[in-house]
């Protein structure tokens, strides 16, 4: 599932292609479209050149001298850059022919898509980019939620970027619950919660998505029994707001327990 770290990487492809006109447009799959057909696609970007592109969230925006694309990979979405000659995948959706080669946007599951936005509609509701969170300021955005910290973690309104995988790694992290209430947390709780955020988002930045390395939780969670990389304790498993939360009871006690 493409987070925060994915979507980096997804940016450093197109990044090197900046300044390369954009020769044609194929669109393979108009069901990734979101608010533009396919010839409106074409028109808009054929002959433009993009620009340096950024990032929020998990957002890709990639300037063309004008319109703007905007580029989200749901549950499956991925982009790569391919030889002209090299044979298209089943779930490429949508093709940018360039002159070395094709940027390719491919997704199974075609949940998000492809959007062209000039006036900065479509990411009016997000909240503030995962990686430029400060501590005070994430002490803030917690203190008045309250609904449980994961779903607040994971609401791209209250922080954008943060998925699943890394919500669960930063609180194990942390050694703070995931069930517990978001606005609870006492001030050096919050300071562990920042301190993990900006390590682990660190590390998957680096490795273009969050690494299932034996030493994180990640690398421990999905196994038949898990136990906690740390302590060796069984893992705890359930569904919160309709996705898997996995923890560890003794490293991240519930509130009024005692842990490790």
């Amino acid at each position: 599932m493409p987070e925060l770290p994915d979507v980096e990487g997804f940016r450093r492809v197109l990044a090197e292609h900046t300044g390369e006109p954009i020769t044609g447009v194929a669109v393979l799959d108009a069901g990734v479209l979101r608010g533009v057909t396919a010839r409106a696609l074409r028109d808009a970007l054929r002959g433009h050149r993009f620009e340096e592109p950024r990032r929020h969230g998990k957002w890709l925006i990639a300037p063309a001298g004008g319109p703007v694309l905007l580029l989200h990979f749901g549950m499956t979405g991925s982009l790569t850059w391919h030889g002209a000659a090299e044979p298209r995948h089943r779930h490429d959706r949508v093709v940018w022919r360039l002159p070395g080669g094709e940027l390719r946007y491919r997704d199974m599951r075609k949940l998000q898509g492809v959007h062209l936005d000039d006036a900065g509609e479509v990411l009016g509701d997000l909240g503030p980019d995962a990686l430029e969170v400060s501590r005070r300021d994430l002490a803030g955005l917690l203190s008045h939620r309250r609904g449980r910290l994961k779903p607040t973690l994971t609401d791209q309104t209250v922080i954008a970027g943060l998925g699943n995988l890394l919500a669960d790694e930063i609180c194990w992290r942390a050694r703070v619950n995931p069930l517990r209430t978001a606005s609870d947390l006492d001030a050096a709780e919050v300071a562990s919660l920042h301190r993990a955020l900006r390590r682990v988002l660190r590390d998957s930045v680096e490795a273009e998505r969050v690494p299932p390395r034996r030493t994180w939780l990640t690398g421990a969670r999905d196994r038949p029994d898990p136990v906690c990389p740390r302590c060796g304790t069984p893992l705890c498993s359930r569904r919160v707001s309709g996705r898997r939360t996995v923890w560890c009871p003794a490293c991240q006690p519930a509130r009024g327990e005692r842990g490790r």
